[in-house]
């Protein structure tokens, strides 16, 4: 690596180049060269204090690395979500290892860790490892999205941002010029410096430093030594948990779908999306990935963040929420940026919030089933708001809708919609009893599938149309998880369509019909997890299990994955690190365990019906007691420690 010669201008690394950091509140994204060119504070939806990722001329950056040629290598401290990069250089070897404080807070119990305190920092160390290292250091806020440049005022021992409450505070010698600060120095074995860049940085100091640190290594690694998974995959279970954790929002529950805006799914094209939002889709599979692996907490404020959608009229229930429970995300051009790699335009808000899905009510009553499955308790206004979904399904389901991948197009009459509010029905009568309507309505809407849903071939199709219109849709694979009473034969035959029209490599193209966007897109990567189970479904093991293991290595060097994938060159596109990936790959994960310890028969059903049969798959009765007392004495030595992890 050899570093450029501007601190503010440079090439664009690739997506997979980046790192996540984050305290259940915001974000920031580290590159192998030490730039950390995205950085949200507070809120993972805020203006970033950097944001150099969407513009590499304008945005807002802090970076850190050798003036001379170096080799650099990085991964996240075990169990944790701090990240440690160590550069190598002809004179000795230098560490930088990045984080955002986060703790769990005062009033937290103890095994509570979803009240959580983070001071809204970015914190940066550096230290000597051999040899003496000289380096630079600069810093450049991004002010309104870069529309403004940075005005800089020194304060004592630090530097702030007019106009803005963000302080740097560091004891690296920077100076101010102009919209930046800067700095040259020297490091040797041995000596540490700090940035801390944040809100109310004033406290910031050596010492501060060290013990926040501990509190946030301690915070992480107690989070996951409560997680259950314990198959051949659990180093990269473990990350895609630890990845998920960091994407939910403490003061609310809500997750977001990514941690980024406007990373293209074509590079120089116009697919950029803001994904910083929660998607009730995200969050209910999120309930289910989570209580799988043994976060009823997480799983309880998911639950709760999804009723709260719930309070208002049914048909005013929207596909997506700001983390704050917002409604209107409505979506703006930021024509003064360039985009990632020029691919404009960079987009806050996102304009699908308002666009009408049938398959959100069957997430809602999926997580419920799920929720209530793995011991939750359901009240009574609550079992009521799941009636008066299901009441709405018997008015609704006829409708053509965007779908799944919320098409920019016309509505149409999509057959992974329709078969999510069959799921309505069927859990909303397992969850609550039969009501009067439901079971017809129910029969009514498979024979409407099976009617008007399927090819001459016999394999189910994207949306109702005319045979010689018929699409194949990836998500059409899906269907095999969702309890259907669809045979096997028509479910196989639909996973070879699909594989024939969509497969490229490992991958799995969405669809390529038009959805009302101009350009293409790459391999998505769910899809291919999705696949996984699909293989699963008929038996097909060793095929299942390859796939799975290939599409590992299509992680990035710390385990993140974005959106897509490149399906020629593997590059990751799309916003990262995004969560539907990490919780296909973790549901894929599980059920492979099922599958090998029950066979094909335990992955019929619901993921309610899974996520039970996993639990006691992997326990058993002897193992729920053994699970228990290891539980007990990972929470007595948690409690033990609990002073570490409280911020």
């Amino acid at each position: 690596m050899t570093p450029p010669e501007s601190a503010s201008k440079r090439e664009y690394p690739p997506i997979g180049d980046y790192a996540a950091i984050g305290d259940c509140h915001g974000a920031a994204l580290v590159s192998t060269d030490g730039g950390i060119d995205w950085g949200c504070l507070g809120r993972f939806d805020a203006d970033p204090i950097f944001c150099r990722l969407l513009d590499a001329d304008r945005g807002g950056f802090m970076s850190a690395a050798p003036r001379e040629k170096a080799s650099a290598t990085r991964s996240y401290l075990d169990g944790t979500n701090i990240l440690r990069t160590e550069f190598r250089t002809s004179s000795g070897r230098v560490a930088i290892t990045d984080f955002m404080p986060v703790g769990r807070a005062p009033s937290a119990g103890p095994y509570d860790y979803v009240t959580l305190n983070a001071p809204g920092w970015i914190v940066r160390r550096i230290e000597g490892v051999e040899g003496r290292v000289d380096l630079h250091a600069a810093y450049r806020p991004s002010v309104a999205f870069a529309r403004r440049c940075a005005e800089l005022k020194a304060v004592p021992g630090g530097i702030a941002l007019e106009g803005d409450d963000a302080v740097l505070r560091s004891d690296l010698p920077l100076r101010i010029a102009g919209d930046r600060a800067e700095c040259t120095f020297s490091i040797g074995a041995g000596e540490c410096r700090y940035i801390v860049v944040g809100k109310a940085a004033a406290a910031a100091t050596t010492e501060r430093v060290d013990e926040l640190f501990d509190i946030t290594c301690a915070f992480w690694k107690e989070w996951i030594g409560y997680c259950r998974y314990r198959g051949p995959y659990a180093a990269m279970v473990r990350r895609s948990a630890l990845a998920l954790k960091l994407m939910t929002y403490a003061p609310t529950g809500a997750s977001v779908a990514a941690l980024t805006t406007s990373l293209p799914e074509e590079i120089g094209a116009g697919r950029n999306w803001d994904y910083r939002y929660c998607w009730v889709r995200d969050a209910s599979l999120m309930l289910q990935t989570l209580a799988s692996l043994g976060y009823s907490g997480e799983a309880r404020r998911f639950y709760e963040f999804m009723q709260k959608a719930l309070k208002g009229p049914v048909d005013e229930l929207q596909i997506m929420y700001g983390v704050g429970m917002e409604r209107e995300l409505h979506e703006h051009e930021l024509g003064h940026l360039e985009g990632y790699r020029g691919s404009k335009p960079v987009r806050t808000g996102n304009g699908a919030y308002d666009q009408r899905q049938s398959d959100l009510y069957g997430y809602l009553l999926e997580g419920a089933l799920t929720y209530s499955a793995l011991g939750g308790k359901i009240s009574a206004a609550e079992q009521e708001s799941y009636v008066r979904v299901a009441d709405f399904i018997t008015g609704c389901w006829l409708e053509p809708d965007k779908g799944l991948w919320e098409i920019r197009g016309e509505p149409q009459h999509f057959v992974h919609s329709k078969a999510m509010c069959w799921v309505v029905m069927d859990r909303a009568i397992r969850l609550l009893g039969e009501r009067p309507g439901w079971v017809a309505l129910r029969e009514r809407i498979w024979r409407d599938i099976a009617d008007h849903g399927r090819s001459p071939e016999g394999h189910f199709i994207q949306a109702y149309s005319a045979p010689d219109e018929a699409q194949l849709d990836a998500a059409l694979v899906q269907l095999a998880m969702m309890g259907l009473p669809a045979d096997l034969e028509t479910l196989r035959l639909t996973r070879e369509a699909v594989e024939r029209e969509l497969r490229r490599g490992d991958f799995l193209l969405r669809y390529t019909g038009g959805d009302g966007v101009e350009g293409k897109e790459g391999g998505f990567l769910v899809c291919s997890f999705w696949l996984v189970d699909a293989l699963l479904y008929e038996g097909r093991g060793a095929e299942a299990r390859a796939l799975f293991e290939r599409l590992l290595g299509h992680a990035n060097d710390v385990g993140l994955y974005a959106e897509e994938s490149d399906p020629e060159s593997g590059a990751l596109l799309g916003n990262f690190p995004q969560a539907f990936t990490h919780l296909g790959l973790v549901g894929s994960a599980v059920n492979l365990a099922l599958f090998e310890k029950r066979g094909a028969a335990a992955l019929r059903g619901s993921y309610a019906d899974r996520a039970r049969r996993s639990v006691w798959a992997t326990f058993g009765w002897k193992g729920v007691i053994s699970g228990l007392l290891q539980s007990r004495r990972i929470n007595f030595f948690s409690s033990r420690k609990s002073r570490l992890s409280r911020l």
